[in-house]
């Protein structure tokens, strides 16, 4: 089984980006599932219902979220109506929407789906690692085969949750600080492993905002409106095959293209 997860998808460029190549991987690399963070595919904070159904029409088959998830008022509807679309568990009980996820595929296999969000350097949260063991005793009820979306800034805190979690999910993937890290690896007990998969959006940018007003803030600490880059874009992301009846990861491709 091979499961493609993208990184953090960008504004208009970003959703540009996988119309260009989401269903030009299925076919080539036989993928068996798409899921994609699209918590700032809204003019870089949200998602709004247009871009919702563009991430669809593009080949996605579930979206996480991080903590730009109430960017757009919209997602609440979403939420709510689809059943696809998660944010993080840890968030508070009173929040709309789910934290995980069970999709099932053609052939009939079940996958879940965690998304958590980490507390160092972000607004306040429940503890993602509690959430964390929570969520997956729910899951094994029904499947083996487990991914969590950890949205997170330090990377420390990404590798303490890939290294508690190994053994007991298929893959943990970082996502937020999109980056894309070389550092995917199958860990000791059979988790696939990333601590950013990149960000899916604007090329010439920072962080996919305009890389001069940035440059500016750096220079003089004032005040800056950071716009959305526009031009020439991105696809980052990485393919995790999956061992079916063990649950365990058995190879992972690292993917970023570049538009020239």
């Amino acid at each position: 089984m091979k499961i493609l997860c993208i990184g953090d998808v960008v504004s208009r460029i970003g959703r540009e980006m996988l119309f260009r190549y989401v269903d030009e991987l299925k076919y080539q690399k036989q993928l068996d599932l798409v899921i994609a963070n699209g918590e700032n595919a809204t003019h870089g904070r949200g998602m709004a219902r247009s871009a919702y159904n563009e991430i669809m029409r593009s080949g996605v088959d579930i979206v996480t979220m991080g903590n730009h998830t109430w960017g757009c008022r919209e997602v609440i509807d979403i939420m709510r109506k689809e059943r696809n679309v998660i944010r993080p568990a840890n968030y508070s009980g009173d929040c709309p929407g789910e934290g995980s996820l069970i999709h099932t595929l053609r052939s009939g296999e079940k996958v879940g789906v965690i998304n958590l969000i980490g507390r160092t350097y972000l607004e306040p949260s429940d503890s993602p690692f509690e959430k964390a063991e929570k969520e997956i005793e729910k899951l094994k009820k029904s499947t083996n085969i487990i991914l969590v979306d950890f949205h997170a800034e330090a990377t420390s805190e990404k590798l303490a949750m890939g290294y508690f979690l190994d053994g007991k999910v298929s893959v943990v993937f970082g996502t937020h600080t999109h980056v894309q890290t070389s550092d995917d690896v199958i860990m000791p007990e059979g988790t696939g492993y990333i601590t950013d998969l990149g960000m899916t959006g604007p090329q010439i940018s920072i962080l996919g905002r305009e890389k001069n007003s940035i440059i500016k803030r750096f220079l003089n600490g004032m005040p800056q409106k950071f716009e959305i880059a526009e031009g020439k874009g991105q696809f980052c992301g990485c393919i995790f095959e999956i061992d079916p009846k063990s649950g365990k990861c058995a190879g992972t491709e690292r993917i970023f293209y570049r538009e020239k």
